[in-house]
């Protein structure tokens, strides 16, 4: 039987005022029903909300290290249940277990990480120009923190939202994404079970047309964060900000990785292979172009098809490469397929589904690459969140370059070159919030900032590290004289 799960407010596990509620189904297999969520409203959400409002003060004036401490002690919790979390991962979201374990474990070392950052909150003491003042800032929590977060990583996102905003002294409503909100259920169990006082974080499912909305405009909510499509994203950025609120969007990606004529290819196929079909290309930094030097670009082809035929597919808990998420997901991907075909791509592997015992009715694609795209197909222009490489030849590296940043997105892109001169410039003019030599567009160390140029971000506030936490406060001048 599926476990019902309810929403998280003022410290208590409720019932959605409408009494509904919806399914999630695992993608390998959609026979099976995994979970039960409270389908909410506007109501339940505004509820929240003034939960939060009403625990402001009191989780501001808490000392840091105090609130890191339940930080420290939620992250031992979800550790002692790492194993139980990955499998409920790739039951609901369809991973493979080491893609889950992989992104539980980082969440662990985000609530670790953030924990011992509250012993260096504060402010900064400066010099002052008269003799008898003391300058210096303060460091304060924005408020009541709005969290909208996907259903890709979905422990992983939310950890990097909700563990700076708490360390910083916010409160705050959560809304995951409906299709995989078990990993966010887990994190609000092991906070409650923390001790986290009542109110300062609650968890409200449901659509996000209600809850979200909700959530984004709500008076009581000073800050929103969003991660997900970039229609939903510039929807809540503009209902945020028209509202008055302070905002961070993370949207799409159309990440390049070039392919030098000095690039070792059986090299970059690997790089090029992990960066593309790892999480069945549903990530937002996943590598979905290949721009290939000439003189490099038939070995490259040979070699991306001999490791995209080489990846197993199946139920995440047995083989490489997992499901897509959901039927719309894989209608969405297998569209593309078939606009790269009528375009004039050359499809080398791969652009159909996969039926048998192994697969049954789950949402099962081929790992899938296009040779010979042009630039401007929509191949190469949109986002394809699905395990579809396009390959793209170019003549030079200025042309690769060219051919990098002739997209609306910058999220993450990389070179794979043994010319360093080459790599100092890709690094230089790339247009991307991430830039990586010899290495796949995925994958970002905890510390460092996270976030996109172009349309895949505001551009407003990084996330991840000391920038995450940035966003949570704002600084108070003080000149003290005595």
């Amino acid at each position: 039987m599926s476990e019902t799960n309810r929403n998280y407010v003022g410290g208590e596990w409720t019932e959605a005022g409408t009494g509904e509620t919806f399914e999630t189904v695992n993608p390998a297999d959609p026979s099976e029903t995994v979970a039960e969520y409270q389908q909410s409203d506007e109501e339940d959400a505004a509820e929240a909300v003034e939960a939060a409002a009403a625990a402001e003060d009191e989780w501001a004036n808490t000392p840091a290290p105090q609130r890191g401490a339940i930080l420290r002690e939620a992250a031992g919790i979800l550790a002692d249940r790492k194993q139980e979390l990955t499998e409920e991962l790739t039951r609901e979201e369809g991973k493979t277990h080491a893609e889950a374990g992989g992104e539980v474990q980082r969440t662990i070392d985000i609530f670790y990480y953030y924990a011992e950052k509250t012993r260096d909150l504060g402010g900064k003491v400066k010099s002052a120009s008269a003799p008898q003042t003391n300058l210096y800032t303060v460091a304060e929590p924005v408020g009541v923190a709005g969290l909208i977060t996907p259903w890709n990583y979905p422990i992983a996102i939310p950890a990097w939202k909700i563990a700076p905003a708490l360390a910083a002294g916010n409160t705050l409503v959560h809304k995951p994404a409906s299709i995989a909100a078990g990993p966010s259920v887990a994190i609000f169990e092991a906070l409650d079970e923390a001790g986290l006082p009542d109110g300062v974080a609650n968890l409200v499912t449901g659509p996000g047309s209600s809850v979200g909305d909700t959530i984004s405009t709500h008076d009581e909510v000073d800050a929103v964060s969003f991660t997900g499509s970039g229609e939903v994203g510039q929807m809540v950025y503009d209902a945020a900000t028209q509202a008055g609120k302070r905002a961070q969007t993370e949207m799409g990606g159309k990440n390049p990785t070039v392919v030098s004529s000095s690039a070792d290819v059986e090299e970059a196929a690997e790089i090029v292979a992990n960066g593309r079909f790892g999480v069945t290309g549903q990530a937002c930094t996943a590598c979905s172009r290949a721009i290939v030097h000439t003189d490099v670009y038939e070995e490259f082809v040979e070699a991306i098809v001999e490791e995209a035929e080489s990846i197993e597919v199946g139920p995440g808990d047995e083989y490489d490469m997992g499901p897509q998420v959901s039927e719309d997901e894989l209608e969405g991907t297998l569209e593309y397929i078939d606009v790269a075909e009528k375009e004039g791509a050359r499809l080398v592997t791969g652009g159909d589904t996969l039926s048998g015992d192994r697969f049954g009715e789950g949402y099962f694609v081929e790992p899938t690459v296009f040779a010979d795209v042009e630039s401007d197909y929509r191949i190469a222009q949109e986002e394809v969140f699905g395990p579809v490489l396009a390959v793209i030849e170019v003549d030079d590296f200025e042309e690769g370059l060219e051919v990098a940043n002739d997209v609306r997105y910058g999220l993450s892109a990389s070179i794979v070159t043994d010319d360093h001169t080459e790599a100092e410039r890709f690094v230089d003019e790339i247009e991307a919030g991430v830039a990586k030599v010899n290495a796949k567009t995925t994958g970002l160390e905890l510390h460092v900032p996270f976030g996109g140029f172009k349309e895949s971000s505001s551009e407003t506030w990084r996330e991840q590290g000391d920038a995450g936490l940035e966003f949570y406060t704002i600084d108070k001048t003080v000149y003290d004289n005595f």
